[in-house]
């Protein structure tokens, strides 16, 4: 077995991590996790914006891993990163490993109305074509995405990481609360996971607004401290909607638990102005640090996907991170 593990590591090299521009702390972090150094490379965008991007050391024969998160200015960073992916395989990388934190265009994954496309599949198709061999993304919208690709990837999750920082804060009489009927299933395996009961707002979005307006609450929050959970927050509307909703309803504290902080330029100011006890998010996607908040937790995806990339680049499992 020792034999055929070192020819697996000969085939590809040694790690090569670099990072595009959209979260260069993160980077750093998984480079300092990893023990190695984050790689060089110019960038320039012209008058004409476009893009232009130089290595300043090899990838040869080396097993290289871009670590990009999908955020605004969204189109600039996608395709910031396939010229990167371009520009490593026209180099001679053995493998190319796209790192994508938050994958844009994960909500487009499906004609649910006439005469759409479907962007999530348009991206992985030219995510592959730009030469990727591997992907890796945190908390897909549709877990059917993965479906999209024709290449391997680790679709993960921060579940472990946000309920293990919950877990150890020992809140008396939690119990755990859905955004929506949608995400009902993934708040019940917070509800398993912290052996509380499980509530779920019911919302209905009002005209071709996109707005949400939460109802009726399914269950019992009558004295009972509340976590919020939900996969990402854009205009931060539907989790205050939720928030009133469950204090109305005779809840004491209302904590907030998500991993992608999108967070469009709204929801600063809502969030700030609703009554959560405590804000808990990750930082797939960079935080200002203007823009956080005194009762923002910030807690890292670092550890996590350094592990992945080692173990990915050692063809060990990753499953058995996470037990399964």
């Amino acid at each position: 077995m020792a034999y055929a593990r070192h020819d697996y590591l000969a085939s590809y090299g040694a790690i090569k991590l670099f990072g595009g521009s959209s979260c260069p702390d993160l980077t750093r972090e998984i480079a300092a996790y990893l023990g190695v150094s984050v790689g060089s490379y110019s960038r320039e965008i012209f008058s004409n914006e476009n893009i232009f991007i130089q290595l300043k050391e090899s990838v040869r024969g080396q097993d290289v891993f871009i670590v990009q998160t999908l955020c605004p200015p969204v189109h600039d960073h996608i395709f910031e990163m396939l010229i990167m992916i371009d520009t490593i395989k026209r180099d001679s990388a053995a493998r190319i490993n796209v790192v994508v934190p938050y994958l844009a265009y994960s909500r487009s994954d499906k004609k649910d109305q006439p005469r759409v496309g479907i962007a999530a599949r348009l991206l992985a198709n030219i995510i592959e074509t730009a030469g990727a061999d591997r992907y890796m993304t945190i908390d897909l919208h549709a877990g059917q995405i993965q479906g999209f690709y024709n290449i391997p990837g680790d679709a993960l999750t921060a579940f472990h990481i946000l309920a293990k920082y919950v877990e150890e804060k020992h809140i008396e009489d939690l119990v755990v609360c859905s955004t929506d009927l949608g995400f009902a299933k993934k708040a019940r395996n917070w509800a398993e996971r912290l052996n509380t009961p499980l509530v779920i707002i019911e919302k209905r979005r009002t005209g071709n607004t996109g707005m949400s307006e939460a109802l009726t609450i399914i269950g019992d929050v009558k004295d009972k401290n509340v976590l919020l959970v939900d996969d990402e927050v854009l205009t931060g509307g539907s989790v205050t909607n939720a928030a009133d909703l469950i204090h109305k309803e005779g809840a004491r504290d209302v904590y907030l638990a998500f991993t992608h902080p999108m967070l469009g330029p709204s929801a600063y100011d809502k969030l700030a102005s609703g009554s959560f006890k405590e804000i808990i998010t990750t930082n797939t996607i960079p935080i200002p640090p203007g823009k956080r908040m005194p009762n923002m937790t910030i807690l890292s995806v670092a550890p996590m996907l350094g592990e992945v990339i080692r173990r990915a680049h050692e063809g060990r499992s990753v499953g058995e991170l996470f037990n399964e």
